[in-house]
């Protein structure tokens, strides 16, 4: 036996009186094995405690078992929502995920990518807020699989799962319009398609259906975080806005309380609808109203996508919207 504890297939064939290839059938659940061939080498698996190593059993079948996820950032619960979405499916596929989170660096977004490949996944499922044209690049010289899971890519280049945000932002304008002459765009940074392009494109939809201008004062752009939102706060009440849609739920949070320090009720004096329904919305006080959309199904529809990718099987969609509504709570009236 090994001096060291690991078990090797080595081992297993020894105790079990047969070739390392019989294990290796038995353990990929080849048909080809006798059945009491199959039980002694089972009976040696189990009692050895043997885990085969998915990585050298992947050199021979060419495939690890394995898909990378790329997650911008591990703390933010809509993105930890969709990759539990995508862990879920993955088990029932025995995939397992390896999560690689980018920390919303670019930089770090090539290496983490570059760090999967080595590995050698079977295949890729990216989060990100914008698809740059290094990561692009980067997917377009491999030939591992990928699907963008709440990315858009305006290109259509790769599979997505995502839901309509153009619409969903027309939606929140056109309820809060009810009420307001004058609704600011809150957003990440304009340079993600998400928000420069669709998000934007919506809100000044949502405005011109409503008979309102769109006036670039009200446009405020920052970074994703809750600080940023709640530096935002006496800006945005400086241009007059009495109403705000916001593009992500941790500066929705931040503005909420901003206002708060700047003696401003909710909804009374301002109104707020947020973008992504994340548990966030819930801890705050007023609860915040938001474009409600299923988040752990953007990442079980995205794993299944790549499931039938790596079985070489035909997709239904290349591009799946799922459905979205309003969640109204109570920073909205």
């Amino acid at each position: 036996m090994n001096t060291d504890d690991t078990i090797t297939i080595y081992d297993v064939a020894r105790e079990a009186g047969v070739s390392m290839a019989t294990v290796s059938r038995v353990v990929n659940g080849n048909k080809n094995v006798k059945e009491n061939t199959r039980k002694r080498v089972l009976e040696v698996i189990d009692r050895l405690d043997y885990r085969p190593n998915a990585v050298a059993r992947g050199l021979a079948s060419k495939k690890t078992t394995t898909v990378g996820v790329v997650i911008p950032n591990i703390a933010n619960s809509y993105f930890s929502i969709l990759a539990k979405g995508i862990d879920d499916i993955a088990s029932m596929y025995k995939y397992n995920i390896v999560l690689a989170s980018s920390d919303e660096n670019d930089d770090n977004e090539i290496n983490v990518i570059n760090t999967l490949f080595a590995k050698q996944v079977d295949g890729i499922i990216f989060m990100g807020h914008h698809l740059t044209d290094r990561v692009r690049l980067e997917f377009s010289r491999s030939r591992t699989p990928v699907v963008l899971a709440g990315t858009v890519d305006l290109d259509k280049q790769f599979p997505s799962v995502n839901i309509d945000e153009e619409q969903a932002a027309n939606d929140a304008v056109a309820d809060l319009a009810q009420r307001h002459k004058k609704i600011a765009f809150v957003s990440g940074p304009l340079i993600d398609d998400i928000n420069g392009k669709l998000r934007l494109t919506g809100y000044k939809t949502g405005l011109k259906n409503a008979g309102m201008k769109f006036q670039e004062s009200l446009v405020f752009e920052s970074n994703y975080s809750y600080e940023e939102g709640f530096a935002l706060a006496k800006r945005v009440l400086n241009s007059g806005a009495t109403a705000a849609y916001v593009g992500e739920d941790e500066l929705a949070a931040g503005l909420l309380n901003g206002l708060f320090e700047a003696g401003k009720s909710v909804p009374d004096d301002f109104e707020i609808i947020t973008s992504n329904d994340s548990p966030i919305v819930k801890y705050t006080r007023p609860n915040l109203s938001s474009i409600s959309q299923p988040i752990y199904d953007l990442g079980a529809v995205s794993m299944r996508m790549l499931t039938k990718i790596m079985n070489k099987e035909e997709l239904d969609e290349h591009d799946i919207i799922l459905n979205h509504g309003i969640s109204k709570r109570q920073s909205s009236l």
